[in-house]
């Protein structure tokens, strides 16, 4: 009995590790009762059982844009939001350090990066690249495994009458390895609930041992998964819900350590659910898709979907319904959400499923183009209700949508006409060239996905140069490190376990109000009070902490209050100096300030003793604080001044700001015009020109809740929160009868301001570019450095004005013309380079582009009639003879145009040759080897004839005497 039950149990688990696939050809319900709710009813159903019979409080979803997460692209689960609870850095007076028990339904991508479902979205009748994860939570031990499994076995049976017998569950069965024993307790807990012990199983940790990443909370899970086949036959197992119990920390050396408080964290694949629950073996023949599948047959040239999987799907249709159905979710999803197609990171995922999701619906559903935005207002019809964000934003996804698509099947066509090309050149058997592959896919200029590429030149006949392709990558990659900006130290860090001794020990959080004590003298100089501290812990570099630190020690620093800003709201550290209280004629530098969980480490040096206890005195550097002052009161009028120009619903999308530039992205449906620019820059300058006062106050935080036009960021913000209104007081500002904060800049934020507009002096945009589409990165300095960057831009101004004039002039000797060409090309250079008003760099840059031309013009023309007259006195001088050897003067080269290059024409005949030529636009070498010279100078006769078209008398006896004369030497 024993053996069989073994045997019976490892069929199981090989079955749960296949389940995902869900691949059953068979489309017919599993049973023959009617289906129950829609999936707006399940999704409703969870999140009221939860919040009544349970006191969950209900959360919406977090954006699928992480906020403060570099490790992920998007976010994948609904423990995301909750990270600084989980690591323990929650700011103490924030809302989320209320938390106890929650629950939501939060939108998930997973596609690119370390949990990706994109290659396998289509292939089965399951996986998705956005999903819907149901999940509840507790926090601090507000509840633990014996709540957590009795309420998931409630809701799937009392609420949502799934029978019990098609119900079995998985456990933690031990890691021996890291010292781990079997989860016993719940296992205990399941059989106490009726579960039979045959539906119980364990599993290792690759299977029921959850971690957040290589370091970090962890802790065992207990799965709940669903019987497809429901007596009949063997078990089909497939996971609907797992129930994590977060109660270890990940080291950096990888072991295990308890964490201070218990979580719980479980997630329910929303799609799968309903799936069970409508009676269907796919979540494609759900009502969550079959809307889209619908519109998709109705807008296409294909049959219709028969949710067929593998060899049976012929021509791979099916698959192609359930491509363009997940991804269009998941774009509208993202869009909605800031993540626009682009060209790195999440925004080039999302730029590589927009292109998936065209190629099938165009190459295989046989589509017209637009297909894809058509399908927007389905999306928003499903899931419009459980996020009102595609409901706003549903114009804007549906144009951004329709914009790509065009510029891909564009590039589509493009890439055909180059492949067939190519194709020509090479001849039969050929392996397709990788540097040509390149630059059509999505690392080079036409963004062809390279599985889409490979399968056009499969259709073919032809293969591709892996290897090469795989060459030119690396040296990308290569090229890119050496390009990227230099990556700040990371910092001093407080563990989870040192903020947990911490709160053990009742160490109340770091007090930084005195971070706002400064005032503005009759001078209107600013005076920054000093704060005296105690010292209340010293932490080593790798966090270790200590009593105490000696001379030359780099160390953390926690101090019961401090004046300094720690980083964060965009706005960089504070940095300055400490002197102990006894001893003050010795400094302690403080590089920065970083805040974990509500304490503050300062990042020091030491250059004496120092011990816990000692009484210091902190010093900030005034210069830099009163530059980040600048910089932030700048920012939040640039931010007024964008929706003044923009519209009212223009959306931050992030800053950055230290005293010396500040940075802002703003969420625009295209780049901002010349325009704009100047305006969003004049609206700044009026209110610094005003002086207007700027108002702080601490509020609750539930008196801005319904403000109109108040401005506050996907931050969790503590309570009470820090208004900052420009010109008008904040008890007005908040007024919502006074509609004041639709009329100035009004905002919730932590950071440090100016009191008066003033001191800013002056704000210059001095750079602007589309990080994606819908993403406006734009940089600006104030102060001096604006009044130089204005500078700047008027005398570059002026002499592009005398450049004009001098052209208008013109010059009837091709050395002078050459000397105006060149120095067009010279100011061209200053103004792509200069610090200036981006305003004034566009409006030039597109003056010398018509300059440029205009000057190449009139020096090329200049150079024929030169070249004419050259060309006839060489002929009467050489009137005798095979070839001419002579001397022509070059005081210029600029003939030469990129359509035909010295370096290409050498390189298309050394080629020819089995040889390699270098150069530049005007002067080339090369060498081969060949016993036909004929033919050689036959490849360099058609290379020319092929670029070249000759526009007068002149160039076709020019290009006769190249062809005529021996051509030994080209």
């Amino acid at each position: 009995m024993a053996v069989s039950m073994a045997a019976a149990a490892g069929r199981l688990r090989r079955a749960i590790r296949r389940s995902p696939l869900w691949v059953s050809p068979s489309r017919q319900p599993l049973s023959s009762k009617p289906p129950p709710a829609q999936a707006t009813a399940v999704r409703d159903a969870f999140l009221n059982f939860f919040r009544d019979r349970h006191g969950h409080r209900l959360v919406p979803s977090a954006s699928v844009r992480p906020r403060g997460d570099p490790s992920l692209l998007f976010v994948n689960a609904g423990m995301n939001q909750f990270k600084p609870i989980f690591l323990g850095t929650v700011n103490p007076r924030s809302e989320m350090a209320g938390f106890r028990r929650v629950a939501n339904s939060q939108k998930c991508v997973r596609a690119g990066g370390r949990h990706s479902d994109l290659e396998d979205v289509g292939r089965d009748l399951s996986h998705h690249t956005f999903f819907e994860m149901l999940g509840n939570w507790a926090f601090g031990g507000e509840y633990f495994k014996e709540e957590a499994c009795s309420m998931a076995w409630e809701l799937l049976t009392q609420v949502y009458g799934i029978p019990e017998d098609r119900l079995w569950v998985s456990y933690f069965g031990g890691d021996p390895k890291a010292g781990l024993d079997p989860d016993l307790e719940s296992r205990d807990i399941w059989l106490s609930l009726g579960v039979p012990a045959s539906h119980v199983l364990s599993f290792g940790p690759q299977e029921n041992f959850w971690e957040m990443g290589d370091t970090g909370p962890c802790g065992p899970c207990t799965e709940i998964h669903y019987d497809l086949a429901g007596r009949v036959g063997a078990p089909q197992l497939v996971e609907l819900w797992n129930l994590v119990f977060i109660q270890h920390n990940r080291e950096a050396d990888g072991s295990l350590q308890p964490l201070p408080q218990r979580h719980v964290d479980t997630g329910m694949g929303l799609e799968r659910l309903v799936a069970v629950l409508q009676g269907t073996r796919s979540t494609y023949d759900t009502d969550l898709f079959s809307p889209l599948l619908k519109a998709i047959h109705q807008g296409c040239g294909a049959p219709p979907y028969l949710g067929r999987v593998g060899a049976a799907d012929e021509g791979r249709t099916d698959m192609a319904y359930r491509v363009v159905a997940d991804h269009i979710r998941t774009l509208s999803i993202c869009i909605a959400d800031g993540v626009y197609p682009g060209m790195s990171g999440a925004p080039l995922v999302l730029r590589r499923i927009l292109r998936r999701a065209v190629r099938f619906s165009t190459e295989v559903l046989r589509a017209p183009p637009g297909l894809l935005s058509s399908l927007v207002p389905i999306v928003v019809e499903t899931l419009g209700d459980a996020y009102p964000e595609l409901q706003k934003n549903s114009a804007q996804i549906a144009s951004v949508i329709s914009e790509d698509e065009a510029a891909f099947l564009a590039s589509l066509q493009r890439g055909r006409r180059i492949i067939d090309r190519t194709l020509r050149r090479l001849g039969p058997a050929k392996l397709f060239p990788a540097e040509v592959a390149w630059s059509l896919s999505l690392s080079g200029n036409l963004g062809l996905p390279l599985d889409l590429l490979e399968l056009m030149l499969e259709e073919k006949g032809v293969q591709l140069d892996s290897a090469g392709l795989a060459r030119l990558a690396q040296e990308d990659a290569q090229h890119r490190s050496q390009q990227a900006e230099p990556v700040q130290e990371q910092g001093l860090q407080l563990s989870v376990h040192a903020l947990g001794e911490l709160q053990r020990r009742g160490v109340p959080p770091t007090d930084d109000s005195p971070k706002y004590n400064y005032s503005l003298r009759p001078s209107g100089s600013y005076e920054f009070s000093t704060c005296e501290a105690q010292v209340l812990q010293l932490y080593t570099e790798d966090g270790t902490a200590v009593a105490s630190v000696g001379k030359g020690q780099r160390f953390g620093l926690l101090l019961d209050k401090t004046n300094f800003y720690a980083e964060q709201g965009g706005q960089a550290s504070d940095r300055g100096y400490l002197t102990r209280v006894d001893q003050e004629d010795v400094l302690f530098p403080v590089a920065r300030a970083q805040v974990f969980g509500g304490f503050i480490l300062h990042e020091a040096v030491a250059p004496e003793d120092l011990k816990v206890g000692d009484q210091v005195q902190l010093h900030v550097d005034e210069a830099w604080r009163l530059g980040c002052m600048k910089k932030h009161t700048a920012t939040h009028l640039l931010s007024w001044a964008l929706r003044q120009a923009l519209g009212p619903g223009t959306e931050q999308r992030g800053s950055h700001l230290n005293p010396e530039r500040l940075r802002f992205d703003v969420a625009t449906q295209a780049p901002l015009t010349s325009q704009q620019l100047r305006a969003v820059e004049g609206t700044v300058r009026d209110a610094v020109a005003q002086d207007e006062p700027v108002y702080m106050e601490d509020v609750a935080l539930v008196h801005t809740a319904h403000v109109p036009g108040l401005r506050c960021l996907d931050e969790v913000y503590p309570d009470p929160v820090r208004v900052v209104s420009v010109g008008v007081p904040v008890a007005h500002a908040l007024d919502p009868g006074s509609r004041a904060a639709l009329k100035t800049s009004v905002e919730l934020c932590c950071g440090t301001h100016l009191l008066r507009t003033g001191a800013i002096g002056d704000l210059v945009i001095v750079g602007e570019r589309q990080l994606t589409r819908g993403t406006t990165r734009l940089l600006a300095v104030t102060g001096e450095q604006a009044q130089q960057a204005r500078e700047v831009g008027q005398n570059l101004a002026q002499e592009v004005e005398a450049a004009t004039e001098r052209l208008r002039q013109g010059s009837k000797v091709v050395v002078a013309a050459q000397r105006l060409s060149k120095d067009m090309g010279r100011l061209t250079d200053a103004v792509d380079l200069a610090v200036m008003p981006q305003w004034q760099r566009r409006e030039l840059q597109a003056t010398l582009k018509g300059l440029q031309r205009r000057a190449n013009t009139a020096v090329r023309k200049l150079e024929l009639g030169q070249a004419a007259e050259k060309t006839q006195e060489l002929l009467q001088r050489h009137s005798q003879g095979p070839l001419i050897v002579d001397t022509v003067a070059a005081e210029s080269l600029s003939s030469a145009t990129p359509a035909f290059t010295a370096e290409a024409w050498a390189l298309a005949v050394c080629s020819h040759m089995g040889g390699k030529a270098w150069g530049s636009q005007v002067a080339a070498r090369g060498a081969g080897t060949t016993t036909d010279l004929e033919a050689v100078l036959s490849t360099a006769r058609a290379y020319a004839l092929d670029r070249l078209q000759p526009s007068s008398p002149t160039d076709s006896h020019r290009l006769h005497r190249q062809q005529t004369g021996p051509g030994q030497e080209l």
